[in-house]
């Protein structure tokens, strides 16, 4: 080799497909990331969807089993139940449960049932009795309800004057009241007599009493005058409105036995305490009575 000529390097060079993986640590990594997120969010969930005594429960899993909860008895590992009361072992973690909560005892069920034995045949059919009879009560005062605001609605000569009607229950019974409106009123102005409306009224009420044994009441009322003041003749005047109704009650057919009490309350009682002088304080309320009709003598006795 003459000394101008240079020596010949040949270069490889390892040409690498994809780029290359550059270690796959971050990866494992990652996993162990996203794994560690989802069990806290899972844990998470758990203490939120779990109620007190499952999280007790849960604790008293994980707990040292060397661990005693009571305070009785030996109080070590071997520290156990007993099956009966008596020994000198403990009775467990439910005495002091049950020392604490004495409700959780039954004794109320024994009391019951002892309540339950000592009626008599006959009383629990009287109470049976009783309760069909308020039920079949509760049932014909619906319906003698509907029927009447049906008859409102059905005659022409009454569809004007529903709005002077309001049907109720009251703990004395079904309450039909008669209500003076602005412009259309019930009684004629100091007068005891019913006018014409008031006495389609009746008429129509009388029908629905009809269809029940019930007795009934009837109340008169007036409004108060101007300042709050009760006249003297406001007494005279809801007692005789009142008996006026009855008359008229009676002329449709219902029978003056089932009467059984008719009373003017002046303007002692009004329909809207916030203003007593209001024309709606002036009705006539007609009262079917909860308890039971007297019966008439049987003959044969």
């Amino acid at each position: 080799m003459s000394v101008g000529d240079q020596p010949i390097v040949i270069k490889k060079v390892k040409k690498v497909v994809g780029g290359g993986h550059h270690g796959g640590a971050w990866k494992v990594a990652y996993a162990d990331f996203v794994t560690a997120m989802m069990a806290f969010f899972l844990l998470m969930w758990l203490i939120n969807t779990t109620s007190p005594e499952q999280k007790r429960g849960i604790a008293d899993y994980f707990a040292p089993a060397s661990v005693s909860e009571t305070t009785s008895g030996a109080g070590g590992i071997l520290g156990g139940s007993a099956l009966g009361k008596e020994g000198s072992k403990s009775a467990g973690s439910s005495d002091v449960i049950e020392e604490l909560a004495p409700s959780s005892r039954t004794p109320n069920n024994g009391d019951a049932k002892e309540g339950a034995k000592s009626k008599t045949p006959e009383q629990a059919a009287a109470e049976a009795k009783k309760e069909a009879e308020q039920k079949a009560e509760e049932a014909s005062f619906a319906s003698a309800a509907q029927s009447l605001r049906q008859a409102l609605q059905d005659m022409p000569e009454l569809a004007e004057l529903s709005k002077n009607i309001i049907i109720d229950e009251t703990p004395e019974g079904l309450r039909i009241q008669l209500v003076d409106q602005e412009g259309r009123s019930m009684f004629n102005q100091g007068a005891a007599a019913p006018n014409d409306r008031a006495k389609i009224l009746l008429r129509a009420i009388s029908k629905i009493i009809n269809q029940l044994p019930n007795r009934i009441s009837i109340y008169g009322h007036t409004s108060a005058s101007a300042g709050g003041a009760k006249p003297e003749t406001d007494w005279q005047l809801s007692s005789g409105r009142a008996n006026a109704s009855r008359q008229v009650l009676q002329s449709a057919g219902v029978d003056a036995d089932r009467v059984y009490q008719v009373s003017g309350k002046a303007s002692s009682e009004p329909l809207y305490p916030d203003d007593p002088t209001l024309p709606g304080n002036r009705r006539i309320a007609i009262v079917l009575l909860r308890e039971a009709p007297v019966l008439p003598p049987d003959p044969g006795l």
